[in-house]
């Protein structure tokens, strides 16, 4: 079910079985080019591999050029209903945009837009949510539904492909989450594009974090999506981190650490949490994929984390416990246990990454 065709953003692919892009979209004001920027970078060191900004005016679009020149990701301009935009976007250097061909006044426009996104090599994302359906799509299904979602998907994508343009990516958004899953399975069936998959209007961290989970955690588990956005309120940064929870959850993309601990139990006589949170906040700046495994005891630690890379169980005391480092038996450690399977895992990411080296 996974799509068929690929588009390029920049260098990097989208679909035809390429690597599950994260992405996220900045919240500051275009215009100012320097707020814009160091949120694209915070972003991008979050990981997303590509960005998305807003382009609503003209000088949206005249900071473009400043914002491409100087971002460490492909970015997306994110166009509504005038067409112009999305032209000067592309002239700036953006290197994708999001639009839908039926907002922007006709086929005369679309055609202009496909051949200046053609002329830049830039695929075109589609973007139908279920507050913005057409009313006779509405009225015709009697409310929103997944088939009114992915048709009124590929009917702006017939406008497109009507004037010879076919490197598009499309997404159904809800903020119901089964409605969501619905749709994008309907779609995975009915064509080939790449799929940009998402949970809109999700809600704040947490609860917003779950739904997302559950939405693009169900779709991704089944083959469908090349691209992810969670949607939460606030700082868009923690998005990548979520987005990237996710991947990892599903084993789809290995970078950094997934970290594995326990709920604890009555057993449990160290600070497991204070621990967990330690490792985990001290090895974010990891890249080497490596799964860490924080355990509350050694009755069943070791065992229950073993297919994890690396990790630690607390023993009967504060100070007491045992790694355990995978292949090799496990050995007892005393001291402060966060300190030493921090200091244990960085020395097992260099000694991973050295080897890479040498066997390239």
């Amino acid at each position: 079910m996974a799509s068929l065709r690929q588009v390029h953003i920049g260098n990097l692919p989208l679909g035809g079985g390429a690597p599950v892009l994260v992405q996220s979209m900045t919240n500051t004001p275009t215009h100012d080019a320097a707020a814009t920027l160091k949120q694209i970078r915070a972003l991008a060191a979050a990981g997303c591999d590509l960005v998305r900004v807003t382009v609503n005016t003209e000088e949206a679009a005249a900071a473009v050029r400043a914002l491409v020149d100087g971002s460490p990701v492909p970015l997306v301009a994110d166009i509504h209903f005038d067409h112009r935009l999305a032209i000067r976007a592309a002239e700036n250097g953006i290197s994708k945009l999001r639009l839908n061909p039926g907002n922007v006044g006709g086929e005369a426009n679309v055609r202009a837009v496909a051949d200046c996104a053609r002329a830049h090599h830039i695929p075109i994302r589609i973007g139908v949510n279920s507050g913005s359906l057409e009313r006779d799509l509405l009225d015709r299904y009697g409310g929103v539904t997944a088939e009114a979602l992915v048709e009124s998907a590929l009917n702006h994508a017939a406008m497109l492909e009507r004037a010879g343009f076919d490197d598009i990516v499309l997404s159904m958004k809800s903020s119901d989450v089964r409605l969501t899953i619905a749709a994008y399975r309907l779609a995975a069936r009915r064509c080939g594009y790449p799929l940009h998959v998402g949970v809109t209007e999700a809600g704040l961290p947490g609860q917003g974090t779950i739904k997302s989970a559950i939405g693009i955690g169900s779709l991704l588990a089944d083959g469908i999506g090349d691209t992810i956005r969670v949607s939460l309120t606030g700082d868009p940064v923690p998005e990548a981190k979520a987005a990237w929870d996710i991947l990892r959850a599903l084993d789809l993309r290995r970078k950094g650490i997934q970290l594995v601990a326990c709920p604890t139990c009555g057993r449990t006589q160290v600070d497991l949490e204070g621990i967990a949170r330690r490792v985990e906040a001290a090895l974010a700046d990891l890249d080497v994929p490596l799964k860490v495994a924080v355990m509350g005891c050694v009755v069943n630690g070791p065992g229950e984390a073993r297919e994890a890379d690396i990790g630690i169980a607390g023993g009967g005391r504060d100070g007491e416990g045992a790694l355990f480092v995978k292949g090799q038996p496990p050995r007892k450690v005393t001291g402060d246990l966060a300190e030493i399977l921090i200091r244990e895992t960085r020395a097992l990411a260099q000694a991973r990454r050295e080897a890479a080296t040498a066997a390239e």
